[in-house]
């Protein structure tokens, strides 16, 4: 429930510009995991529009070159802040006694919470399209069946990550981070860059 109030709140912050270069104005404490998930979502709302214009057939190469630089960048940050958002709970769940029979769950809480971000962003946007004056009725009947299935995985997924986090501080699972470790962005592992490095 915290982490939907806040996804919504990021949300609406950024749409009342709607514009890709609008600052983030986080209301909470920084080192906060309300902070953390604030920028999760706000980083993801802005990829999403960022997404968007990439793809307008019409796009001048240097400015879609440029806006795919921009959502690598913003790959990259998204990813720091999810595994910070694991990083603190690690340090909630170091002392947990955890069960010898405890399982490793099939993600960590904070890629969970990742999924539930960009989906609320699904949801927003489907409303959207629902509410369309412009759009045709089939149009609208079409994504109101879609916005009601995404609501539905939305309380899903909810629950499933209200039970892992309930499961990891009783010890029944165990947590376990792998850390992403991306190569492109990096000029030591992408050899189209270091390759340049070298010539």
């Amino acid at each position: 429930s915290l982490c939907l109030e806040i996804f919504e709140q990021s949300c609406r912050d950024y749409h009342e510009h709607n514009r890709i270069e609008a600052p983030e104005n986080n209301p909470f404490d920084k080192g906060t995991i309300e902070s953390l998930l604030y920028s999760k979502n706000f980083i993801d709302t802005v990829q999403w529009h960022m997404e968007d214009l990439v793809r307008n057939p019409a796009i001048e190469p240097q400015k879609g070159l440029e806006l795919k630089r921009s959502i690598d960048k913003s790959n990259q940050d998204r990813t720091d802040v999810v595994e910070r958002i694991d990083d603190y709970f690690l340090v909630k769940y170091k002392d947990v006694d955890v069960q010898a029979t405890a399982l490793l769950n099939t993600e960590s809480p904070a890629w969970a919470i990742d999924r539930l971000s960009i989906l609320v962003l699904k949801i927003w946007h489907m409303r959207e399209e629902v509410e369309r004056v412009d759009a045709s009725e089939a149009h609208r009947v079409a994504c109101s069946q879609k916005l009601n299935i995404l609501l539905e995985q939305q309380t899903d997924l909810s629950a499933s990550i209200d039970q892992l986090l309930e499961d990891l501080s009783k010890g029944v699972k165990r947590m376990k981070v792998y850390r992403q470790m991306k190569m492109y962005n990096d000029p030591s592992l992408n050899p189209v860059l270091y390759k340049q490095s070298v010539s």
